[in-house]
């Protein structure tokens, strides 16, 4: 397979700063752990998890955790942490919230439920530049912590026919060309940010490259039309995405072809988490794929709650579960 050609990348760049109405705060309850829990992030010793009606936990430990103070009730989504100064977090109506003080309290940034789109993505590639992405295309940039959010309208994933006609309707009807391009996208999952690479997952088998941040982006010639939710780099320079129905597949670094992981169970992979030479695939009905570049082992929970993300935290990987956070042995 090959990359499809370069596309001009239309970005129409709208601040959102001071653009967001308030906002109901979370509300703290006595059991924040047992919600449902979306993402969850770590570093050195502080462990971020966020879900449900802005619910957002943190641990020093792994063990005992404290609700945060957080600005929202939408669901959060995604959460990515920088270092001790710097975690973000968004979600649906396109909120986005930034945590100074290991996440103990949150600032609103962005907060924006008329556009009626979640974001359920966030990364950075330091504390200053960072990007939100989500349904219908939706595509954030920051260079200022999130002081300042930007929109682009990324035209390199829009049909060749109707990259003509969008740039005839902007140049006729500007109000009738911003609510065109709403809904005209697919949605975008997931972000994956390494040193050579950006790499974009989404509905309808989209899988992108972009060597340049961002600017511009390459589609891998589809090899499953279906949803891939996860994105992530081994060690040894697979590339691994997966996705609905247990779907999943890796390529190797110097290679543009995708090839298909043997996965035996039908359950939606939801999250990829490298770990030394392997990759641990979380799923739908507790299950849990061991992916070591040659084969796979499977293991199921015994809870059989869905498994939405993971992160490993002083050696034992916590997961961010439908039903609350579960700490599951050690990492090997």
């Amino acid at each position: 397979m090959k990359f499809n050609q370069y596309a001009f990348c239309l970005m129409a760049a709208v601040s959102s700063h001071g653009a967001f109405s308030s906002a109901p705060a979370a509300l703290q309850v006595a059991k924040p752990t047992t919600t449902l829990f979306t993402d969850i992030d770590s570093i050195d010793n502080n462990v971020i998890a966020v879900g449900k009606f802005g619910t957002i936990v943190t641990s020093e430990d792994g063990q005992n955790w404290a609700q945060a103070q957080t600005p929202v009730q939408s669901l959060l989504t995604a959460v990515t942490v920088k270092s001790e100064n710097a975690a973000w977090a968004c979600g649906h109506d396109a909120t986005i919230v930034h945590s100074t003080d290991n996440g103990k309290t949150w600032q609103l940034q962005q907060y924006l439920p008329e556009k009626g789109k979640p974001c359920l993505d966030i990364e950075f590639i330091d504390e200053t530049v960072g990007f939100a992405i989500g349904a219908y295309g939706m595509f954030y940039k920051t260079t200022d912590a999130g002081a300042t959010w930007q929109s682009h309208f990324i035209s390199d994933f829009v049909h060749p026919d109707d990259k003509e006609y969008l740039a005839d309707l902007k140049q006729d009807d500007p109000e009738a060309y911003e609510d065109e391009i709403k809904f005209i996208l697919p949605h975008f999952n997931r972000l994956l940010i390494t040193d050579n690479a950006f790499y974009l997952v989404g509905e309808m088998g989209l899988v992108a490259q972009s060597t340049d941040q961002g600017l511009t982006w390459q589609k891998f010639d589809e090899f499953y039309p279906g949803s891939f939710f996860s994105v992530a780099k081994m060690a040894q320079d697979k590339t691994v995405v997966a996705g609905l129905r247990g779907n999943a597949f890796y390529k190797t670094t110097n290679s543009v072809e995708f090839y298909e992981i043997d996965i035996p169970q039908t359950a939606t992979i939801n999250t990829i988490l490298p770990l030394k030479n392997k990759a641990l695939l979380f799923a739908n009905s507790g299950m849990v794929h061991t992916f070591d570049g040659n084969k796979v082992t499977t293991e199921q929970l015994p809870s059989g709650h869905a498994i939405l993300s993971a992160t490993v935290f002083k050696s034992k990987v916590i997961m961010a579960t439908e039903k609350g956070l579960i700490t599951w042995g050690e990492s090997k």
